[in-house]
């Protein structure tokens, strides 16, 4: 269980540093890098023989390989795609639903044909083709500078902006989203951490809580193509509201989960929860477009999944905990629905905030030009009271 907490941990630990590299190296070559060592982790993981040298293996190099493969994919997107932007995350991110889905039977049906260790391995033939894919990703968007860079064939140390770009948390509406889905997301995952201890607890082994799994991941993939394709109609920053909504939802249907006496009941809640789980996924990337623009995207989702990581490995343990003490999820699952309803409502300020700062940007170049013009109409009247006497001079001689 502390090797696999420590692994999901790490994929957003690094997912600051990742977004950084993103802008020094790009998106292709971190993301094969990325590939290159989760294949490397997963390998030296299955000749592994003690629980110890896992936490290193698998709980530490393959998650640091899937971090740096993973944020690079979001990114992307970006540069080649603006219209259909909300569409194209929806169907990338409905893959993850896709083996959600299938890859719990296919893993039991191998571990109990092959054993774990040949398992890993069999699974690394999907962190070769994760490598390979990474060689298709051509960014578009570049900076001048750079290209004026490689034309000349110098090797120039990086800004201190590229390498570190805290000026992203100078957009209000940055910071406000930033810090919202956070407070949201501590309570978020408690159902899907808890949920099957939860119905062996109330319903015993006389139901198969695997189904409820399915619910969410159909459900999660269904959702990201459908809210996906809402969010390409939705302009600017109100793309948020999605966000708000799903929010709002995955929080009445957690506080729902203890007042589901039947299994049926269970059933229909997590339907609603892995729809709106979808929507608010495929929508992170086209809202972080829309608040700091192509060129800093890459380090506002780092700096965003680094932040998500801290309530997504708090939450789960304390709902446990409450448990303990408890004797019962109830309380849990009662109090896991708060943290999201309260995100939700402070992600509500995001559109008012960025239509004003959009507002204020439109108003200061003007005053530029402005002024940029009355410094030209100078300039032009000091040339011609220079030039006159010159000429007559000249006309002199």
């Amino acid at each position: 269980a502390w090797v696999s907490s420590l692994s999901m941990g790490m994929v957003f630990f690094c997912s600051p540093i990742v977004s950084i590299f993103t802008d020094l190296f790009g998106c292709r070559k971190v993301a094969v890098i990325g590939a290159a060592v989760g294949f490397a982790g997963l390998l030296s993981s299955s000749f592994v023989s003690t629980i110890e040298p896992l936490y290193f293996t698998y709980g530490v190099l393959f998650a640091c390989g899937c971090s740096f493969a993973y944020q690079p994919s979001l990114v992307i997107l970006g540069h080649y795609f603006k219209k259909r932007l909300g569409l194209v995350n929806g169907i990338v991110t409905a893959g993850s639903s896709l083996f959600t889905v299938s890859l719990p039977f296919l893993l039991r049906a191998l571990i109990d044909s092959v054993g774990l260790y040949n398992t890993l391995r069999v699974l690394c033939i999907l962190m070769f083709i994760l490598f390979l894919a990474g060689f298709t990703y051509k960014p578009l968007v570049s900076n001048a500078k750079d290209k004026e860079g490689e034309k000349k064939g110098k090797f120039r140390f990086p800004p201190e902006k590229k390498i570190c770009n805290f000026s992203v948390f100078k957009v209000l509406s940055y910071r406000i989203w930033a810090f919202g889905i956070p407070a949201a997301l501590f309570g978020y995952f408690v159902p899907y951490v808890h949920l099957m201890k939860h119905v062996k607890d109330r319903f015993g082994d006389s139901v198969p809580e695997e189904v409820l799994l399915l619910c969410l991941g159909i459900t999660s993939g269904v959702g990201r193509l459908i809210f996906g394709r809402v969010a390409d109609y939705i302009p600017g920053a109100k793309k948020v509201y999605l966000q708000v909504a799903s929010f709002f939802f995955i929080g009445l249907m957690s506080m729902m989960i203890p007042l589901c006496h039947v299994f049926g009941g269970l059933i229909a809640v997590c339907l609603f929860m892995g729809l709106f789980d979808g929507c608010f996924i495929c929508i992170m990337a086209p809202i972080a477009f829309e608040l700091v623009g192509a060129q800093d995207v890459s380090q506002a989702i780092g700096f965003l999944l680094g932040l998500m990581s801290i309530p997504m490995t708090v939450g789960p343990p304390i709902a446990g905990l409450l448990r303990d003490h408890l004797g019962t999820y109830d309380v849990a699952f009662y109090l896991a629905g708060v943290p999201p309803l309260i995100g939700g409502a402070i992600l509500c300020f995001i559109p008012w905030v960025h239509e004003r700062q959009k507002l204020k940007e439109r108003a200061k170049p003007v005053d530029g030009e402005t002024t940029e013009k009355m410094l030209e109409n100078e300039s032009t009247l000091v040339s011609d009271t220079i030039e006159k006497p010159v000429k007559e001079m000249e006309s002199g001689f």
